[in-house]
């Protein structure tokens, strides 16, 4: 392939007649940079030839295929330039060419080479993606409007679209900002009237490498109505007499709009809020009474001055509104008696109130609802009732302030002598003639009040209890009384006392009886005496205090605690009976027990009985010595080495002292003793110390390994599950085959007779009453028509209505008319046994299956009633009738 190649090119370049043609410079790569004008030279080359050139050079190919190359002939030199008619962007074109130039000069010698033109990148300015790349943007903003965005800039790198641009706004004394995004916002309200009507903004932008492009934006500040009308009035404060009638005019309100200088002001007055006694002329400002006006009315009868709150606008709807506030007072007539809010009145009133408190004041609960100062006065007289005088007063006289003279103590025999409750008679009265008077009744109830403290039946208590008494076991209980009737009941607390060194109380009391419980054991070795402060509190405030001594009773709960604690002796084998072995002694302690208490006995380890103590009890120091010979020669001691566990009691019942209450309590002691022989030569050798190493294992639960017996369960229930399927395939694919006798009875029943039945059929003519007529849409006939069945006919032909074929039937009801044939003209005419058959099939078809005797156009009267006893109701279409 190599050579064939080299052949073609030996051809081309060498022509028939003997000539060379050659390039210079070719083939070759070069640079160009992007968006060059046209005529840009790309590259020059030249030719060498013995003939002159009858074709080219010139471009025959590309690739990319593109027309923006050519190449401009001055032999001998040849250059490659751009001819502008596409443009070589390098974001948007492709960034490299192939160029194929050939060329063939007169002897038919040619040659083709190719010129690779790669584009390369160059930072173009930014461009606009917005308006302003076209025009010039215009902006009106009304004037008064907040500062804020009124334009957004929209501008891009082409070689990089996310890169960061710059903006500038000038000037820059323009009340106009830009932000780093192109956000173009004003800074202050405008006002038309001051400020000037137009800017002219210039936008530049530029990118990081300092090329930019321009835009212009025009801002015209528009006029708006914003001048608020103002009230000409010189008084806003008017009285009229109440009782007036509707259509008398109060005064007139008068405004004017500064918006309208110069020019007749049309200004719109209002109620801003409605007034049911007054209206106001909208375009005159007439303020009118709309309704009588009585002071005693409900909405008046607390305050007789009525503010009416006017609004004043430039506009029907909207615009600028002003307000001013106008007030009448309407004149009152005294014609009403003082009433309350109730007439009789209860109060309570503590047992421990003194003379001179008040009771209440009816002042606050009575008024007059008349308008007027002097119509509205009214005094309190004629306080009566029984035990009254002594007890209550109105003071100052003549006014509502019932006080309290008398005493109230609850205890009072006099005052339970009227059950703690007294029931008063006052007169409220109309100062103003004619004086209107009403009763008011006053009941007054004592309240008693908790005034005693409660009061311990002994001033201080001591109570014992054992050591070894349980928590919940009783100590002893404290009792108090309250004077107060009635009794309120009493709460018993521990305030103080009964811990131990800084512990939890191991006292307990009960709240309601005082009894006094153990919460916890007591240890009479830590503590032997508990002084706690028992509180004793009414349901009031009142308390009071006891001291309560408890005494720890000791108890036998402490082990002898004996020293050495374990020992190794050495004893020789002919040691003299009744010998201390190595004058060892054993001194014993026990923090609840005396010296005189312990008991020693060797529990273990004591072979053929050598060893014992001596004094075996009633001391707290013994010896240990021999009681019986050793004898190895007999064979009858085998063993040199003796571990003995030695158990020490504290329940010397031969010691005359008291012993505590409790059980025996036991230490242990354990001894090593080697019996060696005398004068025997031994040889000691050093044994280096070694580590051992115990390990204790205890079998506990962990709370921390929960998930052991969770664990445990759910493989418990998957085994189970597992065992349950396994059992469910064993008896489904392995089935037992059990022994079956023949059946004797037939597999198909012997067939029950059917009863021939008889089919009556019954044909009804019905004659139908056609009430309506109305017109054919499409057709412009007039039909009648049945408006309860939907029965239709035309009114010309006395015939039912027929539709196109496969169309919904206009009547689905029984009609006079004769069978005719339906749907296709080829189809048979459907005679009545036909039609009862076809009925039947239709009535014994599945729910959905289409019937066909409702898509003829018409049915006989034989027809439509075997239609009714064994087809589906079909619901005719009944035409909408004009009204």
């Amino acid at each position: 392939m190599q050579k064939l190649t080299f052949l073609y090119f030996l051809l081309g370049v060498i022509g028939p007649g003997g000539g060379t043609l050659l390039f210079i410079g070719l083939p070759n790569t070069t640079t160009l940079a992007e968006n060059q004008p046209s005529g840009t030279v790309v590259y020059t080359f030249s030719v060498n030839s013995t003939s002159s050139l009858s074709v080219g050079p010139s471009i025959i190919n590309s690739n990319p295929l593109t027309s923006a190359f050519r190449i401009d002939n001055n032999p001998p030199n040849y250059s490659v330039v751009t001819t502008g008619s596409s443009v070589l962007d390098y974001e948007t074109t492709p960034s490299s060419f192939d160029l194929q130039i050939y060329m063939e000069d007169n002897t038919k010698a040619t040659n083709l080479q190719t010129l690779t033109v790669q584009l390369t990148n160059v930072n173009e300015p930014p461009v606009f993606l917005d308006n302003l790349a076209n025009q010039i943007v215009t902006i009106y903003m009304p004037e008064g409007t907040p500062p804020g965005t009124i334009y957004m800039v929209l501008a891009s790198d082409p070689e990089d679209p996310t890169s960061t641009l710059n903006y500038i706004l000038t000037p820059a004394s323009a009340p106009f900002t830009v932000s780093s995004n192109g956000v173009i916002q004003s800074t202050k309200t405008f006002d038309y009237e001051t400020d000037p009507h137009s800017y002219s903004l210039n936008v530049k932008v530029t990118d990081s490498g300092g090329l930019s492009v321009n835009g212009s934006i025009i801002v015209f500040i528009t006029n708006i109505n914003d001048e608020t009308p103002y009230f000409t009035m010189n008084s806003t404060s008017f009285t009229i007499p109440e009782e007036m009638n509707p259509g008398t005019i109060v005064t007139t309100v008068t405004a004017l709009d500064p918006d309208d200088a110069g020019f007749i002001s049309t200004l719109y007055y209002s109620l801003n809020t409605p007034n049911q006694y007054f209206s106001i002329n909208k375009l005159s400002g007439v303020i009118q009474i709309a309704k009588r006006i009585d002071v005693d009315a409900d909405t008046l009868k607390l305050n007789s001055t009525i503010s009416l709150n006017i609004k004043v606008s430039d506009l029907p709807s909207g615009g600028h509104s002003n307000y001013i506030t106008i007030t009448i007072r309407i004149l009152d007539e005294n014609d009403n008696p003082p009433t309350c809010t109730m007439y009789a009145f209860s109060y309570s009133v503590p047992e421990t109130e003194t003379n001179g408190t008040l009771i209440t004041d009816l002042t606050d609960q009575c008024k007059d609802i008349d308008v007027d100062p002097v119509n509205k006065a009214f005094n309190f007289t004629g306080l009566s009732g029984l035990g009254s005088n002594q007890r209550f007063q109105l003071i100052p006289d003549g006014s509502g302030r019932i006080v309290l003279t008398g005493n109230l103590d609850f205890e009072d025999p006099n005052n339970i002598a009227v059950g703690n409750e007294y029931s008063l008679t006052i007169l409220v009265q109309d100062i103003a003639f004619p004086n209107y008077k009403q009763t008011i009744y006053v009941y007054i109830k004592t309240i008693p009040v908790n005034e005693y403290p409660p009061v311990f039946n002994s001033t201080s208590y001591v109570f014992n209890v054992s050591e070894l008494s349980p928590p919940g076991s009783y100590v002893g209980y404290v009792f108090a009384t309250d004077k107060d009737y009635p009794y309120i009941g009493i709460t018993y607390t521990i305030e103080s006392g009964g811990s131990t060194l800084g512990a939890t109380s191991i006292f307990w009391i009960n709240p309601n009886t005082g009894v006094l419980e153990l919460s916890d054991y007591a240890d009479y070795e830590t503590t032997q005496q508990y002084t706690l402060t028992v509180k004793a509190t009414d349901s009031g405030s009142k308390f009071a205090t006891v001291p309560v001594t408890v005494n720890i009773l000791e108890a036998n709960d402490e082990k002898p605690v004996c020293s050495p604690n374990s020992y190794t002796l050495s004893v020789p084998v002919n040691q003299a009976t009744g010998t201390n072995i190595q004058n060892f002694k054993l001194t014993c302690t026990d923090r609840d027990s005396g010296p005189n208490s312990f008991q020693y006995f060797i529990n273990s380890g004591n072979i053929n009985n050598h060893f014992a103590f001596s004094p075996s009890s009633g001391t707290n120091v013994t010896k240990l010595i021999l009681a019986l010979p050793f004898d190895y020669s007999n064979g009858e001691d085998k063993t040199w080495s003796y571990n003995l566990r030695i158990l020490i009691t504290d329940d010397n019942l031969i010691s005359d002292s008291a012993q505590p209450i409790g059980v025996v309590q036991t230490g242990t002691v354990s001894l090593t003793i080697n019996v060696y022989i005398p004068g025997l030569t031994t040889t000691t050798t050093t044994t280096t110390p070694s580590i051992v190493y115990v390990t204790t294992s205890e079998n506990v639960y962990s709370p921390l390994a929960w998930y052991v017996p969770f664990v445990c369960t759910i493989g418990a229930l998957l085994l189970l599950g597992f065992l349950g399927a396994l059992m469910y395939l064993l008896a489904k694919y392995f089935p037992c085959k059990g022994r079956t006798k023949p059946d004797t009875e037939p597999l198909v029943p012997p067939a029950e007779k059917k009863v021939k039945e008889d089919v009556f059929l019954e044909m009804t003519k019905f004659n139908t009453v056609f009430d309506g007529e109305a017109v054919d849409p499409i057709t412009g006939n007039v039909y009648e028509y049945n408006s309860k069945s939907g029965a239709r006919r035309w009114k010309e032909t006395k015939q039912p209505i027929t539709t196109a074929p496969g169309s919904q039937p206009l009547d689905a009801n029984p009609t006079s008319a004769p069978v005719q044939s339906t749907g296709t003209p080829n189809k048979k005419v459907k005679t009545p046994s036909t039609a009862i058959k076809e009925d039947i099939r239709n009535a014994s078809a599945p729910p959905g299956t289409p019937n066909k005797l409702q898509t003829p156009k018409q049915t006989s009267n034989m027809e439509s009633r075997m239609s009714q006893r064994f087809s589906p109701k079909v619901s005719p279409k009944i035409p909408k009738t004009p009204a």
